[in-house]
């Protein structure tokens, strides 16, 4: 029997390589890396949700990027590209899986990055539509929800080491995507597994 009976994903960062973006923006990887973390600390902080495109411009402002810096990611979002592996994984899951993704973004910017993994989701969650960032439980029960199925029968595989904090919350359990080598905080739970490769690591679990 198999153990889940559908895989939900953190987009921008356990599919699509969106670091890479943001550096390219800024100009620079230390750059974007500042930006970026910033960007966390607002949405991971924020709670209720703002708009996500707000929230990135306040960013840029606080890591000492113009504030412009917010439109010009937007202008380049379909430029987004998975990570390599990202695709094929998805191809193969999809024959015998549900798959969703849970993401803090907008509406609009979450559904054109969902369109960049060319596989259909049953399910796309975006901060907007749940009314709250994650990690607040919100976004994870809505995809539940959207799915039907108990937080038993769904593997999350998260980007960032905060969504382990929402995902424990609801009680999925979880694999951490650390393609960059984050730092987990020292509070977080414990994921069942953590791995700078997604397909390998994926399939181990959901065999």
């Amino acid at each position: 029997m198999r153990r889940y009976d559908a895989v939900l994903f953190d987009l921008l960062t356990a599919l699509i390589d969106s670091w890479s973006l943001w550096n390219r923006i800024a100009g620079s990887e230390d750059a974007g890396r500042a930006w970026r973390g910033e960007y966390l600390k607002l949405t991971y902080g924020c709670g209720a949700y703002r708009p996500y495109e707000t929230l990135v411009a306040e960013a840029a402002v606080a890591s000492g990027l113009p504030a412009t810096h917010a439109k010009a990611l937007e202008d380049e979002w379909l430029s987004l590209e998975p990570w390599e592996d990202a695709r094929p994984l998805l191809r193969r899951l999809r024959q015998d899986y549900k798959l969703g993704v849970v993401t803090n973004c907008s509406e609009r910017l979450g559904r054109f990055a969902a369109m960049r993994m060319e596989v259909p989701f049953d399910v796309v969650v975006t901060s907007e539509r749940a009314g709250f960032y994650k990690p607040r439980p919100q976004p994870y029960a809505l995809a539940l929800q959207e799915l039907a199925l108990p937080a038993s029968r769904v593997l999350f595989v998260c980007g960032s080491a905060f969504d382990l904090f929402g995902t424990a919350q609801v009680g999925m359990a979880t694999l951490w995507h650390n393609r960059v080598g984050l730092n987990k905080p020292a509070d977080a739970p414990a994921p069942l597994k953590e791995s700078r490769t997604l397909e390998p690591m994926v399939s181990e679990h959901v065999a």
